[in-house]
């Protein structure tokens, strides 16, 4: 009888399932490491696709704007920062034409400590700037009706680098590229206006063509940002490719570098378990991700077990309000579709998934509070199998351990 190990946390927890219900353990194809970071964003820059280099692009008369991600993001800014300096350097361009802009998006500012580990070397030495929302320009608007407004400290730049990390994202089909634009640096109503496209049937993961990630291109090529540096992580947050240039082709080629590590073909089984890594599992609001990998490995009907701690509970004031005031499923998702929120939309997201799937949560959050979003709270997840093979002895289990990083897509 295979015993399995779920990582929990910090720990792990090992399980025991019969060789006759044992489906497939689905797990990533990670590229090994080739070489150090340094090299790698060096020859993505050296080599930029589709675009000339930096230092071709940016000259000594150059105002510059380097678009970084804030420290909800694992994009390594402290690693590519110094390069992208040399490489504006070696172009002519100096230190005080340099202003690295952090794009919150609606997130929060960024503390002290935060701000450091962004900027790592260059704390203290380069001009740094906080995205502002509500002190945006506008520059036109998307053929879906997005408002394109703009971080006035951004628009006003001669040369914009974006850069950011490529991995799935569950509504915008990826992370990096133009996202560093739209929502990093764009207004409150465009954000929310292009997250309202969440909700449409290809706002999914991994798909290029969401309508979602569609628009914020679309809006970053109307206001026009002239270089991106992006990196793709592993699953130990190394860099295993760097790529540069043009804003929507570079993007594509880290796309098809996340693809052949994180796409998995699997026939769906009648139960799959997952489980975060240790930073996602934290709350149920960063736990979701593994939840929305895993419906695409189990049939419609079938029951999707999460194993995360959620120590820190729901981990989104509006997620966690939504969670409490409805009593259904049906409910939660009719009411969001009449009065978006964000932050609400992962409410409605687990409740579509509860509409289809037996959704199971083994954590640390309070049974109530579990029910409240529509799982049932399991406290012992071998229990749990056992029960649901007894119930049905034909029953096929996959497992997926890395459910923040692995895409399974049907055969």
């Amino acid at each position: 009888m295979p015993v399995i190990t779920v990582p929990y946390g910090n720990e792990s927890i090992d399980i025991n399932i019969p060789d006759s219900n044992m489906g497939d353990i689905l797990m990533p194809c990670e590229m090994e490491v080739e070489s150090t970071p340094e090299v790698l964003v060096k020859n993505a820059l050296a080599n930029p696709v589709n675009s000339k280099k930096l230092s071709e692009i940016a000259t000594a008369e150059s105002s510059v704007v380097i678009i970084v991600s804030d420290i909800t993001r694992p994009s390594p800014s402290s690693t590519m920062l110094p390069l992208l300096f040399e490489e504006l350097k070696s172009g002519g361009c100096t230190e005080e034409n340099v202003t690295v802009v952090c794009a919150l998006g609606l997130h929060r500012q960024q503390t002290e400590e935060e701000i450091k580990k962004i900027l790592g070397p260059l704390y203290g030495k380069v001009r740094f700037v906080e995205h502002d929302k509500e002190n945006c320009v506008k520059v036109g608007t998307t053929s879906r009706g997005t408002p394109v407004e703009i971080f006035k400290e951004v628009y006003e730049s001669d040369i914009i680098v974006c850069t950011g990390n490529i991995e799935f994202h569950y509504y915008a089909g990826y992370s990096g590229g133009a996202k560093a634009i739209l929502p990093g640096v764009s207004s409150n109503n465009s954000v929310i206006t292009n997250h309202k496209m969440m909700t449409l049937e290809e706002a999914t993961t991994g798909n290029i063509d969401s309508p979602v990630r569609q628009d914020m291109e679309e809006a970053a090529q109307i206001f026009g940002p002239d270089f991106l540096l992006n990196v793709v992580l592993n699953s130990k947050k190394e860099i295993v490719q760097a790529v540069a240039g043009d804003i929507i082709d570079a993007h594509r080629k880290g796309v098809d570098c996340v693809d052949k590590m994180y796409k998995v073909e699997v026939e769906p089984a009648d139960v799959v378990i997952t489980a975060t890594d240790v930073s996602k599992g934290m709350n149920l609001y960063q736990a979701y991700k593994p939840l929305d990998n895993a419906k695409n490995a189990v049939i419609d009907g079938g029951t999707i077990l999460l194993a995360a701690p959620c120590r820190e509970g729901f981990g989104h004031e509006i997620f966690e309000r939504w969670s409490r005031q409805c009593s259904c499923p049906l409910e939660t998702i009719e009411k969001f579709d009449s009065d978006f929120e964000f932050g609400a939309h992962k409410a409605a997201f687990i409740a579509q998934l509860a509409m289809k799937h037996d959704l199971l949560m083994y954590s640390e959050m309070p049974e109530k509070d579990v029910q409240d979003v529509f799982f049932r709270p399991v406290t012992d997840i071998q229990q749990a199998i056992d029960s649901i093979i007894t119930k049905n002895p034909a029953v096929r289990i996959h497992f997926m351990p890395h459910g923040q990083s692995t895409l399974p897509i049907e055969k």
